[in-house]
């Protein structure tokens, strides 16, 4: 009889939640010991007692099997490109229960070279039993088209339709079994005695949502595999397994997760969380291992030693260091990522596939685990060597005496001595001697030293001048690999590695289990469990009860890199502290008494905390622990320093120098974090002194990430609990007061008017949450509203600006009739004020004197600010009219009462000065508007007599800035002159000229503090107008020398010089070649998103003096930058004609016509043009520079006869105008002077 064809798949069944892998009504029973003999309601997990074994059942004739089985639901979705094992027979046969009834089941049942499984039907896609090939022990025929198959303790038996078919199954079987063992004879596997052939990554017990009892789970490879119990896992009978090819885990709750396919969802509960982020890991390895594909795996086993783990010898290792050019299993690989990058750099051989270039591969051919371990593993005692079932402990301490310390490595005849290993690496990196560059660099060799030829002055210029790509590679992959110590201490760690006081306490503490995230959930008291805890000789172990004698687990204090104390009555108990391991792991404690987790948290601290930074557990600390960081001169090497955070100061302890001050975490200019998910730094920067800590450690850095931002911010509502900037004043009313000085002088009603309440509010909570990072823009909020939310922070301050203790002092000061009495009773009453109160006063009354010089625009003199801020500032009613004079008093006689000296008035003057200016030609034009930035413009260069204050509105462009520079000052334009607004940078020594179209007010808020703006000639214009004329097409392409700029924070500075490298410019993208017949690019970036400054700086010694700097934002705002030099000057301009060409869509420059200045009329009474009521804009702002360079002529203007009478004309107009707000300046007579 032939066999019965499936019948066609329609369609892919939907993904549906199903409570149980079985049919209705089969259900595990819930016993396990139940082996042979299962009852009816069991009948999903059919057996029956194994006969004996007779080896002539293997010995008939295997037929080959041509037949092609039916499709499978699982065979038509995609996956990896991992292979999908064939089908070797399928089909439907009769099955009887484990009973032994003479009431056969139908089942679909499949064979390949790996399982015997048989399903409900043939579209299911998950089987209800699999047998395992290699647990078959023998296939028999016992009559009627019936077989057996039987395994060490269970036997299967089938029924086919006929003689025929029973034939075909037995052969099918009897084969496979045959060809599974002879693989199996060849596996490490088998003669480790383990069935099958791949150790599982995690297993363990799990309960699935629609099973009485739990699961024995099993993650092998690429698949996650059901079974009944842990004695079917090891008799390699299952229920089913999941191809993670087209699985998917997520959580579910803190117990829970799903694993879900097409076909159906798995909801698996563990025992606790720990276990419950264990599964997932290992089933999210499961899928990258599914997704992967091995063709890169493949050509590297092709090198014999690269079959097997060069550290443990197990058999086909996927992963590899790509520095120290071994290939190691997955168990390795995770213990050689704790050795940190920079020892070994672990990449995938199936995952990472961008990693492996060719260059790569070969490299690893060449060297790979034979070379590496004849260097490495030369000198490895037989009792220290690792096997594939090795602990992680011990795996841990091997490589880290095999790498680290280089403590078993075959040693150089030239170790110690460093000039001459340097000497000979230069040599060997000229020759394909890759095993002899290798042992140099592993001794210590220097792989950026100097090589004493100034054309190719390091090895790695050696190499590339050799042609010896291989070696280019091996260094370019050891430029940070750390040379081994044999002192067995970390580089970072040589300042703890002496040997701790010795500390011993005990006692009773409730513990959680271990957590590998930071606990952002309250945990609850029934979470914690009752533990007798002994710290003793640098070790914390905890027992289940004082009587164990055994520890559930222990801590290491070698191994605590911090110690956290949360507020009280975070967690279920009301006292806690964390503990922070290397292993990233964090320990939660809780205690109900405050002087034991005191004193615990002191012993702790002892115990793990070298002498170098014992005045650290002086203070009563929040945090403290260890942190790599970089600070000062040294940013190439990052360092480990101690850290304790005790309130809003942060003391630091480095291996170095003298004790550092503590950092003032509320008076920080910034606090900012950079890079990416994987390498944060925390950027922390004071007045005198910036400090980078490195997120090095994810778990522990996350906690000192968020303990620093939130004692960084504003801790109450007093002045003194508020973020402070360096004169001690709130950053809230420095951001404020800032804004209004530069955006709403002249604004109508400026603190009498009220903003909106709802949008008051949200500013003033972001200000309260985190003044520092906010940034008022102008057109983004209404000076009445940040007005508002400063008056309302100001009223709001419990203690009030004037403090409850002297409030009373200060109105009963105010009624003093003697002038210099009351002044000199005030200035009594500032100094006794606290510091920040103080020179919180000050400012804000600076401040009021500013906005008062605008009363005849604002409204606002000194008497209206006094009633505006009299009950703000005593936070009174409104009916005491004592503290409005107070304020009155202080505005009036501010130079006295706070001391003002000549230079700080004179500052405080110009910056008035050029606000008059701007509201005088913004008034005459028309085009008055609060809310404008100023800023200062240079003509030609920056010196104090070419610089111009100007109000920049949002529409401004750089060619209406220059064209406003140029005709305050009187400049004529010329046919042939290209006067243009540049961005000049002078730490970077470059400048960038701004597109005429370039909006100027976002390049303002992007400037640094050495950064200004510059109207001049530019020189090269019409050179590249020529070039862009004459070219044909759009697009340029050649050779140019580049050096490419790594991060402070990152890679250190600046290293390597400048290479020849190829580069494609197109309207859309720059592409970097590493030579002229490269297929691929090395680096792309959009050209829309690069700035192109003219100038490299010196420091970096550029081969020629025509370069330019080049910097590109990414989507996330960080920054990234490098140097390009040119050969001539007209190849500079070329370039840099493209790069406006190409990002200006063609415009480059505009059309003469507007770069044209008019012949002006000009309205002049003696030397000084007057400000004609019509006219251009340009003219009135023509007369305001008038004025602004003969002040002698204005005030001889100025009293002029007649000027001042009434019906004056148009002079009368401008007296009228300018009077008030000179006066206001002490630059005119009060009326009925002279």
């Amino acid at each position: 009889m032939t066999q019965k064809e499936e019948p066609p798949l329609s369609r892919v069944p939907r993904a549906v939640r199903v409570a149980s892998l079985l049919s209705e009504g089969e259900e595990l029973s819930g016993d396990d010991n139940d082996r042979g003999d299962e009852d009816e309601d069991d009948h999903a997990y059919e057996g029956v007692p194994n006969g004996g074994w007779h080896t002539s059942s293997l010995s008939l004739p295997l037929p080959s099997l041509t037949s092609e089985p039916p499709p499978h639901p699982m065979d038509g979705l995609p996956g990896g490109s991992t292979p999908i094992t064939p089908v070797i027979k399928a089909g439907w046969l009769d099955k009887n229960p484990p009973q032994g009834s003479y009431i056969y089941q139908k089942r679909w049942v499949r064979l390949d070279a790996d399982y015997l499984r048989y399903f409900d039907s043939n579209k299911d896609a998950y089987s209800k039993r699999f047998i395992s090939v290699a647990c078959i022990s023998r296939v028999a025929a016992i009559g009627d088209q019936k077989f057996e198959v039987i395994t060490n303790n269970r036997t299967f038996a089938f029924r086919a339709e006929s003689d025929v078919e029973r034939r075909a199954w037995m052969q099918a079987l009897q084969q496979a079994v045959a060809e599974q063992r002879a693989r199996a004879r060849l596996s490490s596997a088998y003669l480790l005695g383990v069935p099958g052939s791949e150790q599982p990554d995690r297993a363990g017990s799990l309960e699935l949502r629609g099973f009485k009892n739990k699961l024995y789970v099993a993650v092998v490879g690429d698949k996650v595999q059901l079974y009944k119990n842990l004695e079917e896992y090891h008799l390699g009978i299952g229920i089913t397994f999941v191809d993670m090819s087209v699985g998917n885990v997520k959580e579910v709750d803190r117990r829970s997760f799903d694993l879900t396919t097409p076909y159906r969802i798995f909801s698996f509960s563990a025992d606790s969380e720990l276990e419950k982020e264990q599964w997932l890991e290992a089933m999210q390895g499961a899928i990258a291992e599914a997704l992967s594909t091995s063709e890169v795996a493949e050509r590297i086993w092709a090198a014999a030693p690269n079959r097997f783990c060069a550290d443990c010898g197990a058999a086909q290792p996927d992963w590899a260091s790509i520095n120290l050019c071994v290939v190691i299993c997955k168990r390795c690989a995770g213990e050689h990522r704790g050795l940190g990058a920079g020892v070994s750099k672990v990449r995938s051989l199936k995952m990472d596939k961008k990693v492996w270039t060719e260059t790569l591969i070969e490299l690893f051919l060449q060297l790979g685990n034979g070379a590496g371990n004849h260097f490495w593993a030369a000198n490895v005692p037989p009792s220290e060597a690792l096997q594939p079932s090795s602990s992680p402990g011990t795996r841990r301490r091997h490589l880290e005496a095999k790498y680290r310390e280089g403590k078993y490595r075959r040693y150089h005849p030239l170790f110690g001595n460093q000039e001459e290993l340097d000497k000979a690496l230069c040599a060997a990196v000229t020759t394909t001697d890759l095993a002899e560059t290798q042992a140099l660099v592993g001794c210590g060799a220097g792989i950026s030293c100097f090589s004493g030829d100034p054309e190719a002055p390091t090895p790695l210029a050696l190499a590339e001048q050799a042609g010896q790509t291989l070696q280019m590679e091996f260094l370019r992959n050891n430029r940070t690999t750390e040379v081994p110590r044999l002192d067995s201490m970390k580089p970072l760690e040589k300042h703890y590695s002496v040997v701790l006081p010795t500390v011993s306490h005990s006692g009773f503490l409730y513990k959680t289990a271990s957590a590998g995230k930071p606990l952002h959930d309250r945990r609850a008291r029934e979470e914690f469990s009752r533990r007798w805890c002994v710290l003793s000789d640098g070790v914390l172990s905890y027992y289940e009860n004082e009587r164990a004698v055994t520890p559930n687990g222990e801590i290491r204090a070698s191994e605590i890199v911090c110690l956290a104390v949360p507020p009280p009555d975070t967690h279920g108990f009301e006292h806690t502290f964390e503990v922070y391991t290397e292993g990233e792991r964090l320990y939660l404690f809780g205690l109900e008494s405050a002087e034991l987790a005191h004193e615990w948290v002191k012993c702790i601290a002892k115990a793990f905390v070298p002498p170098l930074a014992e005045d650290l557990l002086a203070q009563d600390f929040e945090r403290l622990g260890r942190l790599p960081y970089k600070a000062g001169l040294s940013l190439q090497q990052a360092q480990e320093g101690w850290f304790s955070l005790t309130g809003s100061e942060l003391h630091a302890v480095f291996p170095e120098g003298p004790c550092e001050e503590p950092l003032q975490l509320r008076k920080l200019q910034e606090l900012s974090v950079q890079g990416d998910s994987e390498n944060q730094v925390l950027v922390l920067v004071e007045r005198r002194r910036t400090l980078y800590i490195q997120g090095e450690r994810r778990l522990d850095f996350m906690g000192w990430l968020g303990a620093i931002q939130k004692a960084a911010a504003s801790l109450g509502d007093t002045l003194s609990e508020q973020q402070l900037g360096d004169s001690d004043i709130p950053v809230i009313v420095y951001r404020c007061v800032d804004y209004i000085t530069q955006c709403g002088l002249t604004s109508e009603g400026i603190y009498r008017k009220c903003g909106q309440t709802s949008k008051t509010q949200r500013l003033l909570e972001s200000l309260r949450q985190d003044a520092r990072s906010v940034r008022l823009k102008e057109g983004e909020q209404h000076v009445d509203d940040v007005s508002s939310a400063l008056k309302r922070f100001l009223r709001d301050l419990p203690d009030g600006l004037f403090t409850r203790a002297q409030r009373l002092a200060w109105l009963e000061a105010s009624e003093i009739e003697d002038e210099e009495e009351k002044v000199s009773r005030y200035r009594e009453l500032l100094v006794r004020l606290p510091p920040v109160n103080r020179a919180t006063v000050k400012a804000l009354i600076s401040h009021l004197y500013c906005v008062q010089c605008f009363s005849d625009t604002n409204q606002m003199n000194t008497h209206n600010l006094a009633i505006v801020f009299g009950p703000t500032l005593f936070q009174t009613d409104g009916q005491d009219y004592k503290a409005g004079r107070v304020v009155e008093d202080l505005i009036s006689h501010y130079v006295v009462v706070f001391s003002v000296d000549e230079e700080e008035l004179r500052k405080q003057r110009e910056e008035i000065t050029a606000i008059v200016k701007m509201r005088v030609a913004g008034t005459a034009s028309g085009t008055q508007h609060a809310g404008d930035f100023i800023c200062t413009v240079y003509l030609e260069e920056k010196k104090a007599e070419t610089e111009q204050h100007v109000k920049i509105p949002a529409s401004m462009t750089a060619e209406e800035l220059t064209l406003e520079i140029l005709d305050r000052r009187n400049v004529g334009i010329r046919e042939k002159d290209y006067w243009t607004c540049f961005e000049v940078n002078e730490r970077e020594e470059a400048e960038r000229p701004l597109h005429f179209a370039e909006k100027v007010l976002p390049i303002l808020h992007g400037l640094g503090t050495d950064s200004h703006l510059v109207v001049k000639k530019h020189q090269s214009m019409e050179a590249m107008l020529l070039y862009l004329a004459s070219r044909v097409g759009d697009t340029k392409h050649g050779m140019m020398k580049f050096r490419e700029d790594r991060s402070l924070l990152g890679l250190g500075l600046p290293s390597g010089g400048f290479h020849d490298r190829y580069f494609i410019l197109n309207s859309s993208c720059l592409r970097l070649y590493k030579e002229v017949r490269s297929h691929r690019p090395e680096k792309e970036w959009p050209v829309k998103s690069l700035k192109v400054y003219l100038g490299v700086k010196k420091k970096l010694r550029p081969p020629t003096c025509w370069g330019f700097t080049v910097v590109h934002e990414t989507e996330k705002h960080e920054k990234q930058q490098w140097y390009l030099c040119c050969d001539t000057q007209m190849e500079l301009r070329e370039w840099f004609a493209t790069f406006l060409f190409v990002q200006h869509d063609g415009l480059v420059w505009p059309s003469e016509p507007s770069r044209v200045s008019r012949a002006l009329p000009e309205v002049r009474l003696g030397s000084v043009s007057l400000i004609p009521l019509r006219g251009s804009e340009n003219e009135m702002r023509r007369s305001v520079a008038a004025f602004t360079t003969d002040p002698l002529s204005y005030r001889n203007v100025l009293l002029t006869p007649g000027l001042w009478e009434p019906g004056g004309g148009r002079n009368s107009l401008l007296a009228s105008t300018c009077e008030s707000c000179l006066r206001s300046l002490h630059c005119l007579p009060s009326a009925g002077g002279s």
